[in-house]
């Protein structure tokens, strides 16, 4: 009964707030009816490599977007929470260049519902790594706490340093599909001490977006180079054609 009163309390002098806009909420790490329907949760039918919502019903046959049949993926299986739009977009860049390293513990559980097929096998979960000139300018990696937070709540290993980016690249916003998988080229690596705990295993890379899947396709590449059973993918927001 003191816990009650003390967390009814707490909840009167720091009110629960929306994640997307601020107004007041019925409950903590929510969101308004506004900022919810601008969401763009993924559900129903999707693509088995990147997880963008289909047309139709899921059958017993892999079922693939556009995307992933003309640009086949070097992972085995992909989820996607969001779909990269309004509130997905407003959080995503919040979380990526705000600050709001709070919205990760949320995100990483709206991550896990949807990645949840994926999470058998074991797998070691990894971020999609920042250059370190990046990460010293920026202080943290978005990815980072999002699959750090989504190993704590799936109870799986999570290693930060698994992959390492071997030389700093430029932003890839604006740049074509084939610049982008240019830019990548040779630029992901696992780190030499992590090789003997990565060989036969499968690896849950996490990322907070994915556009073309350029820098996905090169963390998979260098996971399975490097002896990793299979690879599986897991992002936040995924970004659609116009």
């Amino acid at each position: 009964m003191l816990r009650a009163q003390f967390q009814t309390a707490v909840s009167l002098v720091y009110p629960a707030k929306c994640l997307g806009c601020g107004d007041l909420v019925e409950q903590d790490f929510g969101l308004c009816g506004t900022c919810w329907v601008g969401a763009h949760f993924i559900s129903g039918t999707t693509c088995d490599g990147c997880g963008l919502p289909l047309p139709g019903e899921a059958d017993d046959h892999r079922l693939e977007c556009d995307d992933c049949m003309q640009q086949p993926r070097p992972w085995s299986r992909g989820r996607a929470a969001m779909i990269y739009k309004e509130t997905a977009r407003s959080l995503v860049m919040a979380l990526k260049h705000g600050d709001r390293t709070e919205l990760a513990a949320p995100a990483a559980i709206w991550l896990q519902r949807v990645a949840a097929p994926l999470l058998c096998g074991d797998p070691l979960i990894c971020p999609v790594p920042l250059h370190w000139s990046r990460l010293l300018k920026r202080r943290y990696n978005q990815s980072a706490l999002l699959a750090e937070k989504l190993a704590r709540q799936a109870r799986l290993t999570y290693r930060p340093d698994l992959l390492k980016r071997t030389k700093q690249t430029p932003s890839l916003e604006g740049k074509t599909r084939a610049q982008r998988f240019a830019v990548m080229q040779d630029v992901i690596a696992v780190h030499p001490r992590q090789i003997e705990s990565l060989r036969g295993r499968v690896v849950l890379l996490v990322d907070d977006v994915m556009t073309s899947g350029a820098t996905l396709s090169a963390c998979a590449e260098a996971c399975l180079g490097a002896g990793a059973a299979e690879v599986r993918v897991a992002v936040l927001a995924r970004v659609t054609r116009a």
